[in-house]
């Protein structure tokens, strides 16, 4: 299983990357644990100064912007 952390304050593309993510890990068969990070001061812990960014396990794989398809189906393969 792969633990999975959505970086944002609840904006519309941080909202949007987490269905993403949610809907793609469905589709194939990936089991993830998805959190929503929304505190400033531990999305800044990351290193992250755009958002949304995306967390797995402990790397930063993506900041700034809704990621695509294909992205995202990267970091489940």
């Amino acid at each position: 299983m792969k633990n999975v952390k959505v970086l944002g304050t609840g904006c519309a593309n941080c909202r949007n990357t987490v269905q993403l993510v949610e809907s793609i890990a469905k589709e194939l068969g990936v089991e993830i644990s998805l959190e929503k990070v929304e505190d400033i001061q531990a999305i800044m812990a990351y290193g992250v100064m755009s958002t949304p960014a995306v967390v797995i396990d402990t790397k930063v794989v993506h900041a700034g912007g809704v990621p695509g398809r294909e992205k995202i189906e990267q970091w489940f393969v």
